[in-house]
């Protein structure tokens, strides 16, 4: 197959792919609004483009990894606009369906192929090939980009109807929300009672109240570093509307889900909206009167 993929957007998990993928011998032509990361992954070995339509011209896959409905849109266009023939457009990012069918309808009609690919794990995840592909869309095309998923995740789930990979990711965030926040407010019942955080790490991770969740992140709150970031707490809230508006449309109760808003909420007041979500800790901690 032609080892030439286009990545739209080198953030924390763009630039992460695009790494692994550089690494395991693939051409990558990518792009982002933030100069910094062009000149960050340039020197990586990306081939940096100046910006979507000359990706879509350079490679016959494309990933796209966009921070807002506003910028998945423009980028639909201008793709659908490049005049080149048939691409294969994944998009990874986690938005609203109505955004992804908005995408997937400007696509089609330029006559591409476009997927809902959006990723389960944390950019530190991503760093380490640590990712599920959540795809859903044309079947044939899913399958003709396994090599692609396989060098940059560890699994990949075809999901059926274009649409499914985001319902799918909603539930798998739904349950980050409340894994992170659980991890927290244990990590503080337990520092507050004297135990040696690194120690409930340890003991807490070999038992039957683990979670990857509490896996990747108690060690942060352990330590009380949230920098750098493999998702940040501003990131996040947009990721929980996302889902609350999901549930609400279903009229689907989500009892614990939504006692984790207040506290996501609370860390955006105090200034933690670029600290990882891990952050939530502290929030916790000034609940509880704790001070280390």
């Amino acid at each position: 197959m032609d080892k030439t993929v286009g990545i739209i957007g080198l953030g924390i998990m763009g630039g992460a792919i695009a790494r692994n993928l550089v690494d395991r011998g693939w051409t990558v032509v990518g792009t982002d609004v933030d100069q910094s990361r062009c000149t960050e992954l340039s020197a990586a070995g990306v081939r940096i483009a100046a910006g979507a339509a000359d990706v879509a011209r350079a490679a016959p896959t494309i990933l796209t990894s966009l921070p807002s409905p506003k910028a998945v849109a423009a980028v639909a266009k201008e793709i659908a606009e490049a005049g080149v023939e048939r691409r294969i457009v994944a998009e990874v990012s986690t938005l609203a369906l109505d955004d992804k069918l908005a995408f997937q309808q400007t696509l089609a009609a330029a006559g591409h192929v476009p997927l809902d690919c959006p990723l389960s794990g944390t950019g530190a995840q991503a760093k380490n090939r640590d990712l599920v592909v959540y795809a859903s869309g044309d079947a044939a095309a899913i399958q003709s980009l396994s090599q692609l998923f396989g060098d940059f995740g560890r699994k990949t789930v075809n999901l059926g109807a274009f649409g499914n990979g985001s319902r799918m990711k909603f539930i798998a965030n739904l349950l980050v929300a409340v894994n992170n926040v659980a991890s927290a407010e244990a990590m503080v019942l337990a520092m507050k009672a004297g135990l040696n955080p690194d120690d409930v790490v340890d003991v807490i991770g070999a038992g039957a109240g683990t979670s990857r969740v509490f896996e990747l992140r108690a060690p942060m709150m352990a330590q009380d570093v949230y920098e750098p970031a493999t998702m940040r707490v501003s990131t996040w809230q947009k990721d929980m509307a996302v889902i609350e508006a999901f549930a609400r449309e279903l009229g689907c109760e989500t009892p614990c889900f939504s006692a984790t808003r207040p506290i996501y909420d609370e860390a955006m007041r105090q200034g933690l909206g670029d600290q990882d979500t891990a952050a939530v800790c502290r929030v916790l901690e000034d609940k509880a009167g704790f001070t280390r």
